[in-house]
């Protein structure tokens, strides 16, 4: 398991009965979490020190309990800083757990540019929610397009960008869906030279189109390959569906990108340590592209 280690900013501080007590910066919030299915004896005295708490409805969907929690904060990331807000279905803005895969960006597009530090690393990241990737890429010298079909989610990414000293990085913000705009950016002959992409379980396209993951993706990863550079540098997809376990994750990229590119697949889950227990709590799947 690929586990995120490195926050100072953030810890699962417990587990137990369907929910996972976190701490973010200053404060402590208690939220939902399907993966924990075990008890918890509550012995951590977090437990009685919430500043807010999300339950969720037997009718699905839920509502946030707050004590003391203000509208916006902020946490930070090495050189990342994070502007985050309680929103709809549990969500503050940011998933911790992909800081491991930001590591491996930052190291990735390093690594590149101390071969070759005139060379332009061109990162797309689609389905790129509040930013987190593309900070990351930026941070460590690539040039980002930065692809979402949600207004709200790329201006918060811009906040994120502002918070972070990225505000003037070579960033590209762009409204659209992601499948329109991979097929407008093949027709214009565009090549980038790493792709990141974070899509939705399920979702609707602007027109009622509907994505679901497990029918959508690997379709959508082979039209992806038709912008990749001739040597590109990785490609990392992540998955919060159960049903696209690791291997799975691994097979659709050697079958969709390694028979066009010389590079290796692999794949693992990814997760977040426990601190009061030692236990890591998953958190999904990620698929990870070397090229050669």
């Amino acid at each position: 398991m690929w586990v995120a280690n490195q926050w100072k900013e953030y810890e699962v501080i417990d587990t137990g009965n369907g929910e996972k007590l976190e701490r973010w910066g200053r404060y402590i919030l208690l939220r939902p979490d399907p993966q924990v299915i075990w008890d918890s004896a509550r012995k951590v005295p977090e437990w009685k020190k919430l500043n807010a708490h999300y339950h969720r409805s037997s009718k699905g969907g839920g509502e946030w309990e707050f004590f003391d929690l203000p509208d916006q904060w902020s946490i930070s990331y090495g050189s990342l800083t994070f502007q985050l807000k309680p929103f709809s279905f549990k969500h503050t803005g940011l998933f911790p757990e992909q800081a491991v895969n930001w590591d491996w960006i930052i190291r990735k597009i390093r690594e590149a540019k101390s071969q070759a530090p005139d060379r332009t690393i061109k990162v797309l990241n689609l389905f790129a929610y509040t930013g987190g990737a593309t900070l990351a890429a930026a941070s460590a010298g690539a040039a980002v397009t930065h692809v979402d079909a949600s207004r709200g989610m790329v201006q918060w990414a811009k906040e994120n960008a502002a918070s972070s000293n990225l505000a003037d990085a070579p960033i590209r913000w762009l409204v659209d869906d992601c499948v329109k705009f991979v097929e407008r950016e093949i027709r214009r002959g565009n090549h980038y030279d790493a792709i990141i992409m974070d899509p939705p379980s399920y979702g609707r396209g602007p027109k009622g189109e509907i994505w679901k993951i497990e029918d959508s993706v690997y379709p959508f990863l082979e039209l992806c390959t038709g912008i990749l550079s001739p040597h590109p540098l990785f490609v990392l997809i992540n998955s919060y569906t159960t049903g696209l376990q690791p291997a799975v994750l691994s097979y659709m990229l050697n079958q969709a990108v390694g028979s066009r590119f010389s590079g290796q697949a692999e794949a693992s889950e990814i997760g977040l340590p426990v601190s009061s227990n030692g236990l890591i709590l998953p958190c999904g799947a990620s698929g990870r592209f070397s090229g050669a």
